[in-house]
């Protein structure tokens, strides 16, 4: 007890430590009142309309409500799609936890703690029951905002809050203790194999429990969410009770939360139990976990450049390539190689498959009328997005982070075109592949296919423009992160925001996708011209010194 006693009394100290620094600089809770106001704004403007909008019978509103199967359906369907995206997530750690350890600590813990005559089974009973507190800490600012939007719908009261909170918070708080295990029992027993076969088999089965039901139904998007999107479902561990706590905001059964509550803390205890029996000395097991959250943690706050081996599948690959040539071309030339250690060939690879195949599985699935054509329409949405984000993380790595490329001896031009024809070849092979089946087994318009290159190409060229304007023409730091948001906000409500409006309204005047995509492409076409123009104009005056 007296250890315990111990870490909390350094917690503490710790505790007052960032409290004396906060008063010394009292500017650093500026960001946290803005956050607060907002909030405040939004719920008390909210909660002003649904207190409005109860003056409607209520009771007759739900009485239709219930007697429509169409609503049924709708918030079966979103129940269950939230339900998924939550169980793909904790089988994604599960799966992690095979790979790599979870660790409660950090370096300055490792060299305290681990030192000092302190029982080790104490210390991480002790650090395992602590992170409760951020994920109690996270789940109350994820509420704070999402209550927000909330309020306008639902009477949130302190219960409705607290039970919600409590649901948040326990699933992410068990999942450290549930990957620990895993990994101890896999160091210990080498039983690796058993293990990645018991993930895989729970994946498979709620695979299944999603295919079957929706292959029952009519129609397969009204079925497939009927089984984990039903009530019993709140039984299933972790994921189940979760919802059954978060509902309580629904069902408002007090009995119904404690219970799931009660489940948690009987697999908390077990789990525990496990772990302590079973981790022996965890020193060596967690020393590399949390070396790595430091690398990250640095990385995140610019201390640390982002190493290109993250997400590669070859990045031990032996490369045997050809001359590609002298001056710009040695741009080309890196792009080529950190692609071909990225993936398994340097133009189209595993993760392009992937997009590739859920793109033809939507398409597919719209042909049999299990779909209707709005999710490939969100999908190819996704995808634009994601490669404007790709285009403005390009500059994060590699010899782009700064700009040395100036002093290769070729023209501007040449340079800035070498730097992104890997990615445009990309772009373009990936696009084609994806778009020109998708249209053929969906029966959609044929002009959606140059539309969608177009609009591929503009998006990621902004998003580049926009990240290596900053890069380039600004020498100190700080500069480019003050800069580089004005920029970003710039775009986006001079020129991204007004492109998307011309397709919202095409697209309601015609009702037909097509055409809003028409509306959003000939928007980018005149926001990634002046983007490129001005990019162009930076790298030029800095190669001949004239900022």
């Amino acid at each position: 007890m007296n250890e315990f006693k111990l870490l909390l009394r350094k917690d503490l100290f710790i505790l007052i430590n960032n409290l004396k620094l906060i008063l010394k600089n009292p500017v650093r809770l500026l960001p946290y009142a803005a956050f607060v106001g907002y909030v405040s704004f939004i719920y008390i403007s909210r909660s002003r309309n649904r207190v409005e909008n109860e003056s409607v019978n209520m009771d007759e509103v739900n009485d239709a409500l219930a007697g429509s199967e169409k609503v049924d359906y709708i918030f079966q369907s979103i129940t269950g799609g939230i339900t998924l995206l939550v169980l793909a997530f904790f089988i994604f750690q599960l799966f992690r936890a095979t790979k790599k350890n979870v660790s409660f600590f950090t370096m300055a813990d490792v060299n305290l703690l681990f030192t000092s005559p302190v029982s080790p089974s104490n210390i991480l009973i002790y650090y395992m029951v602590r992170s409760l507190l951020p994920a109690i800490g996270g789940s109350l600012i994820f509420l704070a905002y999402g209550g927000s939007q909330l309020a306008g719908t639902f009477d949130l009261t302190t219960s409705n809050i607290t039970f919600m909170a409590i649901g948040i918070a326990l699933f992410f708080f068990m999942l450290s203790p549930i990957k620990f295990l895993i990994y101890t029992l896999n160091t210990k027993y080498g039983i690796l194999p058993s293990i990645k076969k018991g993930v895989f088999s729970m994946a498979v089965l709620l695979g299944l429990m999603v295919l079957i039901p929706g292959l029952m139904a009519e129609k397969f998007w009204k079925g497939m969410f009927a089984w984990i999107g039903s009530k019993w479902f709140d039984f299933f561990p972790i994921v189940g009770w979760s919802r059954g706590i978060f509902t309580f905001l629904t069902h408002e059964n007090p009995w119904i939360a404690l219970g799931f509550i009660l489940l948690y803390g009987m697999a908390f205890f077990l789990i525990l139990k496990l772990v302590i029996l079973h981790s022996g000395a965890y020193y060596e097991d967690v020393l590399d976990s949390t070396q790595s959250n430091e690398e990250v943690k640095e990385k995140a706050k610019g201390k640390k450049q982002m190493s290109e081996s993250n997400f590669s599948l070859n990045a031990g690959k032996k490369l045997d390539l050809p001359d590609f040539g002298t001056g710009a071309k040695a741009l080309f030339w890196r792009n080529y190689v950190h692609s071909s250690r990225q993936d398994f060939h340097p133009l189209f690879g595993l993760y392009s498959l992937i997009m590739v195949a859920l793109g033809i599985v939507f398409a597919v699935l719209s042909l049999f009328e299990w779909f209707p054509h709005q999710v490939i329409y969100g999908y190819l949405l996704f995808l634009i997005f994601i490669y404007f984000i790709a285009g403005m993380g390009k500059t994060n790595v590699g010899d782009l982070k700064k700009p040395f490329f100036i002093l290769i001896p070729a023209s501007w031009s040449s340079k800035f075109w070498n730097m992104i024809k890997l990615d445009v070849y990309q772009m373009l092979l990936f696009s084609v592949v994806l778009i020109v089946p998708t249209i053929l087994i969906a029966s959609l318009h044929w002009a959606l296919i140059p539309i969608f290159l177009f609009c591929m190409v503009a998006f990621y060229l902004t998003g580049f423009s926009i990240s290596l304007s900053t890069t380039v023409g600004f020498d100190e730091g700080w500069d480019r992160k003050l800069i580089k948001p004005l920029i970003i906000g710039g775009v986006l409500i001079f020129g991204i925001v007004p492109s998307l409006g011309a397709g919202i309204f095409l697209f309601i005047v015609s009702k037909q996708f097509v055409f809003g995509m028409l509306g959003i492409s000939v928007g980018m076409a005149i926001v990634a011209a002046v983007m490129l123009n001005l990019t162009l104009d930076i790298v030029k005056r800095v190669e001949f010194k004239e900022v």
